[in-house]
């Protein structure tokens, strides 16, 4: 089985959530990450403070877990267009990077590992939606 991993798991891992941790660490599948995962993590990059050193962790935790990048191309393109069109056909959007997302998961033949409830509209992809961890207030 190929994992892909969502935006929302990558940031859990990286913060050191242990419920990630466990499953991305332990796992012997090959891992994957969208192009387009990468361009949101970039631009939180570029917003905050840490812009290198998020960065340079981007670097270290792709190539520790041997992740690869999953690219756009026409193949993505048109697994795009795919699911966009059942989602309209549906009368259900999701947010248009998420769209994307899923392409790059079915143009792998992937598992989705993600937080975000909404893959689930998608007939196209598998998902394994994580639970998000409880958030405590300062």
């Amino acid at each position: 089985m190929k994992l892909v991993v969502d935006t929302n798991i990558y940031s859990d891992f990286a913060e050191g959530l242990p419920e990630v941790v466990n499953i991305l660490a332990a796992s012997d599948e090959n891992l994957f990450m969208p192009s387009i995962v990468l361009g949101e993590l970039s631009y939180g990059f570029m917003k905050g403070s840490r812009r290198d050193f998020n960065e340079n962790k981007l670097r270290q935790i792709m190539n520790q877990l041997k992740m690869e990048i999953i690219t756009v191309d026409e193949h993505v393109a048109r697994k795009y267009a795919i699911i966009y069109t059942a989602l309209v056909k549906k009368g259900r959007k999701i947010p248009i990077n998420d769209v994307w997302i899923a392409a790059c998961c079915m143009q792998a033949g992937g598992t989705l590992l993600t937080r975000d409830k909404h893959f689930e509209l998608i007939d196209h992809i598998e998902t394994v939606i994580v639970k998000a961890p409880p958030r405590t207030h300062d």
